[in-house]
């Protein structure tokens, strides 16, 4: 909820694959895991993912906003709640697959503190971390954009490193960037590339066309549609670049018909993000674990065992999240 999916895919790879190489289990289910539920609670709040930042810069939506809003829970608690239900779900799917199997761990093995290398360092990490989420948080009040927020903390922290790196025992910057997985990130420039043809093509336009009767002829039957309908195109195409065209035209349908829009905006919101766990099309997030996971392995994992997962926590998720934004979000205000 705090930080990119993306992120939270390298900052747990190693801790799991530490834990899998102590107790010898492979570790491709377990981080491809780590990305669905990272990808998942990113639109909890206004930081973890681009689709909150987007209906931020569409809609003027603020931090609180994503918490409370109109009088009524929003991605925070539908998300949460849906979360639960899903790990719930899961925890009783792993009992059955690993059944027998055991580890136990000693706590007494190993002290995590000797792991971090410079103590000043970690901490002044930490405090640009926590200032970075405060200035998200309260931008209203400084009046900055969101962009410049997260461009002050990380020029922060790179000079430090700089200016410090001998004293901290830290790598360069240029070493930092050269363990970066640029195939990650040349497969993420390639998605939005494509959605952006598809978008100059006129594909996008002419689902947005199709949508607005539905939108515009009752509220219900509209969400339905826009969830429905997002999940599926989310599913395959990446879902950044697909929610902000769809965001724009939710905007101007409600500006033209005197429609409320949140709960477009929310349906398109939450279905495009949990949609887009089905394949590493949707969610780059997956595409990193993915890498992780089989580098890890030493295995080309087939799509079968991929789709196992992903097929079970796409459906999952999406219909617990339906059921909540309609409670919530759609009959209040029928």
């Amino acid at each position: 909820m705090l930080v990119d999916n993306v992120v939270v895919v390298l900052m747990m790879a190693p801790v799991l694959f530490a834990v899998s190489r102590e107790y010898k289990f492979q570790a491709y289910g377990a981080i491809l895991f780590i990305g669905l539920c990272a990808n998942f609670m990113g639109t909890a709040m206004l930081l973890g993912d681009l689709p909150p930042q987007l209906l931020h810069s569409v809609s003027g939506i603020e931090f609180g906003g994503f918490i409370w809003h109109s009088g009524r829970p929003s991605s925070f608690f539908i998300l949460t709640a849906t979360y639960l239900v899903v790990v719930a779900c899961f925890y009783k799917i792993f009992a059955k697959r690993f059944k027998g199997q055991r580890m136990v761990f000693d706590p007494a093995a190993q002290n995590p503190a000797q792991h971090i290398k410079s103590g000043l360092f970690a901490g002044i990490v930490c405090l640009a971390f926590v200032g970075t989420i405060l200035g998200m948080a309260f931008r209203p009040i400084f009046g900055v954009r969101l962009g410049m927020i997260t461009l002050s903390g990380a020029a922060f922290l790179i000079l430090l490193i700089e200016i410090f790196k001998k004293r901290f025992e830290v790598p360069s910057f240029e070493e930092i960037l050269e363990e970066l997985d640029w195939r990650a990130v040349m497969f993420y420039v390639s998605l939005f590339a494509l959605v952006g043809g598809l978008e100059k093509g006129g594909a996008i336009e002419a689902v947005a066309h199709w949508l607005i009767p539905f939108i515009q002829s009752s509220l219900l039957l509209g969400t339905t549609v826009v969830y429905w309908v997002s999940a599926a195109i989310c599913g395959v195409v990446e879902h950044d670049a697909y929610i902000l065209a769809l965001l724009y035209v939710i905007r101007d349908v409600s500006k033209e018909s005197s429609i409320n829009p949140w709960p477009l905006y929310w349906a398109l919101l939450w279905a495009g993000t949990l949609g887009s766990n089905l394949t590493i099309a949707g969610a780059p997030a997956l595409f990193v674990a993915v890498n992780l996971g089989e580098k890890e392995d030493r295995r080309k994992v087939p799509l079968k065992e991929f789709f196992s997962y992903t097929l079970a926590y796409v459906a999952i998720s999406l219909g617990v999240c339906y059921l909540f934004a309609l409670i919530v979000w759609v009959f209040p205000f029928m």
